[in-house]
């Protein structure tokens, strides 16, 4: 058997390539849920640490340190092992959005705060000049100047949380690794995981060319 019988087997890609499509379904489901709530978590704390009173911004220090340091894989086997011992039972897909929810809600957190934090002061004083509340200030003026800036790491994060998806295959999560995993099993054959991995970069390469030309244009404004 050659190379290309044992790694680029048509006849046993095409048989399971429906496998893999369902995988690749519940792995963009499980990865945009993630995203939009960790951008809506994100902007929360984010808030928080930088307005909110002195023990919430402190908390959300922790929360973004704790998160920031701890392992996905490690925080993922204790959402969906060890809650059930507390009486805290989650469906794979629950655990596993829930851990990259967390993850990137603080990594998030600290891109938004470094976007609002390199709008110019005087932002503020204008605003204030003008009469406007401090939401309005932060709705009207500074979070849409913040968003340009933020988009790029926002993105990149964005495609972490999608390579992240791969992790939930720990916990029985039927997206694209594991149905590559099983294919590979019933077929006897790793031509599903060699699928898996060019569905990977077919999804993943554009937005990481995406990511490269907003840096560069954003860097060029800035000079």
């Amino acid at each position: 058997m050659d190379i290309f019988d044992t790694f680029l087997n048509a006849e046993v890609f095409l048989r399971t390539w429906p496998l893999l499509i369902q995988g690749l379904w519940v792995t963009v489901q499980l990865g945009a849920a993630s995203i939009v709530a960790g951008l809506v978590l994100g902007l929360i704390v984010s808030m928080i640490r930088l307005y909110g009173p002195v023990p919430l911004r402190l908390l959300a220090r922790l929360y973004i340190d704790i998160f920031r340091s701890i392992p996905l894989l490690v925080l993922l086997i204790i959402v969906y092992y060890a809650l059930p011992f507390v009486g805290l039972r989650l469906s794979p897909f629950a655990s596993a959005m829930t851990a990259l929810t967390l993850v990137s809600g603080a990594y998030t957190a600290e891109i938004f705060r470094a976007g609002i934090e390199a709008i110019p002061g005087g932002q503020f004083e204008a605003s204030a000049a003008l009469g406007l509340s401090h939401r309005q200030t932060m709705v009207d003026v500074i979070l849409p100047q913040a968003v340009k800036i933020v988009i790029p790491p926002l993105t990149n994060n964005s495609i972490n949380v999608v390579k992240d998806t791969a992790l939930a295959s720990v916990v029985a999560m039927p997206d694209l690794l594991k149905q590559a995993t099983q294919a590979q099993a019933l077929a006897a054959n790793p031509t599903p995981l060699i699928g898996a991995a060019v569905i990977y970069i077919a999804v993943l390469w554009p937005l990481v060319a995406l990511v490269s030309r907003m840096e560069r244009r954003f860097g060029a404004r800035s000079r």
